[in-house]
């Protein structure tokens, strides 16, 4: 327990992550094992489809979802960022219209930061938070209008060792990340949202299939009923950010009706699951340099399509992706660079009938606002812009060649960026700029499945470099030669974790959980 843990672990914010996990953590073991089946029934051969099951869901014109609660009507630019005192502020000052208050992809969750983070979040929804740094420097919220607060707890597969869940059989094991992170943030801070203007708003990462969309919807009724507030008050926006996930828009769409805002193009959580599911079947399936993986190409330009197509016809926003290019205040070249990249990919997002998008710096606030201003003008969305052009097939989606080679530089980006973002992960940042370019988790995840595909379909680089264990070896030498090295660095434990994660025999579904497991656990 640090200072002020007890302000969020409270006895009655305990009860109700008790009632939580009593009610819904059986089912969400079984999400995951559908999860893993639906993972080996791909490897094996077995492509997704549109579900039969659910056809009569989609062939139904009539139904629509609850859209936009008080302070989401308008979303064109939104910043994503951790949720430390400092983060906060500046994402509070930014300017945006929605700051999504990252707990998952853009934090490393460590104890502090997990409830740490709760704690600015408590303190800035109430007008109290203010940060001075260990500098001196003060920071405050200072801006006369600010973000509408969406936060995202971490997915269904994670867990918190920190706190334990002892079931109703007397078995004890770890909580769900899920219901922690969404459990102590609504508890204490839906009523005080409320009154704000704004209400309880939630970014939902990872889902997989609309079984899971409904536990999820089960979950916001009963934790609406626990505080005595309206059904609906609740809003979520859902990322689609797996390949599974993006066979079922509608019917995750439809199980949240009553809930949900709308659904996010997650695109490098969603190269990532491509990666995954498609791994061991062969050089089709083999995806060129990360760099060559852009929002253009067939497959990706087929994923987004549909999306505004399948929010728009139900009346949800659609909300685009993330540039992973980010400025340099001390390098005006790169920082053109990044403006003029940022642009092109937010006019695109604009005019395919996105109604807003993601940055990860205020300086790109105003670049990419001006591309959905100009297609927007007054309106504060374009919802009602339907995309009767667009006809997508279930081969559209799977259709991943792109006909570009892998490269040596491709491969050491990839060693690299992965051992120097899981490093400055353990030392708990969970969103990093590396080289120019902001990564987070899911880009990590990208970079070490690509390796370990690399490996496996045992490819070569467009120079002849045989892609092998051996191979990777020395690039990971090479590379932590290369760092600079300090006492309390955790370079030699992050080349252990990606080891582990991308030269292993097999394939861990996510590198934070053995991260997590490893590393991050604290112990009395």
């Amino acid at each position: 327990m640090g200072p002020r843990y007890d302000e969020i672990l409270t006895p009655e914010a305990i009860a109700f992550l008790t009632e939580l996990h009593q009610r819904f953590s059986a089912r969400r073991h079984d999400r995951l094992a559908d999860r893993m089946r639906r993972r080996f029934e791909i490897g094996n051969g077995h492509d997704p489809q549109f579900r039969d099951d659910t056809r009569h869901i989609r062939e139904d014109a009539e139904w629509k979802v609850a859209g936009a609660g008080p302070g989401l009507e308008d979303r064109r630019v939104e910043i994503t960022g951790p949720t430390d005192p400092k983060m906060t502020i500046n994402a509070l000052n930014s300017g945006a219209k929605v700051w999504l208050a990252d707990q998952e992809d853009a934090t490393s969750p460590t104890w502090k930061n997990v409830i740490e983070g709760q704690l600015s979040l408590r303190d800035a929804i109430r007008g109290e938070l203010e940060y001075t740094s260990p500098e001196g420097k003060r920071y405050e919220v200072t801006a006369t209008e600010t973000p509408t607060i969406v936060m995202r707890p971490r997915g269904w597969h994670l867990i918190e060792h920190h706190i334990r869940f002892t079931d109703r059989t007397g078995r004890e094991m770890a909580a769900s990340g899920s219901l922690v992170d969404f459990g102590l943030y609504f508890f204490h801070n839906a009523t005080q949202l409320i009154a704000n203007g704004r209400g309880p708003y939630f970014y939902i990462a990872k889902l997989e299939s609309s079984e899971e969309a409904k536990l999820w919807d089960d979950v916001f009724t009963f934790s609406e009923q626990y505080i005595g507030i309206p059904h609906g008050t609740i809003r979520a926006t859902v990322l689609i950010e797996t390949l599974p996930a993006a066979f079922e828009m509608e019917e995750i769409l439809f199980e949240l009706r009553d809930h949900i805002a709308g659904l996010n193009a997650g695109r490098w959580d969603y190269i990532f699951s491509i990666i995954k599911n498609y791994r061991g079947r062969g050089a089709r399936f083999v995806l060129p340099d990360r760099s060559e993986v852009t929002m253009t190409v067939p497959f990706m330009r087929a994923y987004t399509e549909l999306l505004v197509q399948t929010c728009h016809k139900r009346g949800a926003f659609a909300i685009g992706g993330m540039s992973a290019f980010i400025p340099n205040r001390r390098d005006p070249e790169v920082t053109q660079r990044a403006f003029e990249k940022v642009a092109a990919d937010k006019k695109r997002e604009a005019g395919d009938g996105f109604d807003g998008t993601w940055v990860a710096h205020p300086d790109l606030i105003p670049v990419a606002r001006a591309e959905f201003d100009a297609v927007l003008g007054d309106r504060p969305n374009q919802v009602d812009r339907q995309r009767p052009d667009v006809q997508v097939t279930a081969a559209d989606l799977i259709d991943v060649h792109i006909g570009r080679p892998v490269t040596a530089q491709g491969v050491r980006d990839n060693v690299s960026v992965a051992i120097r973002y899981i490093e400055a992960w353990l030392r708990g940042l969970g969103a990093v700029a590396l080289d120019n370019l902001m990564e987070d988790a899911a880009t990590a995840e990208i970079s070490r499945s690509q390796v370990w595909q690399w490996i496996h379909q045992d490819r070569s680089t467009a120079e002849g470099d045989h892609i092998t264990r051996e191979y990777i070896e020395g690039l990971i030498t090479d590379v932590l030669a290369e760092v600079e090295r300090h006492g309390d660095d955790r370079f030699d434990d992050a080349a252990e974790v990606f080891r582990e994660v991308a030269l292993g025999q097999e394939f861990p579904a996510f590198l934070t959980l053995p991260a997590y497991s490893k590393f991050l656990i604290e112990t009395r």
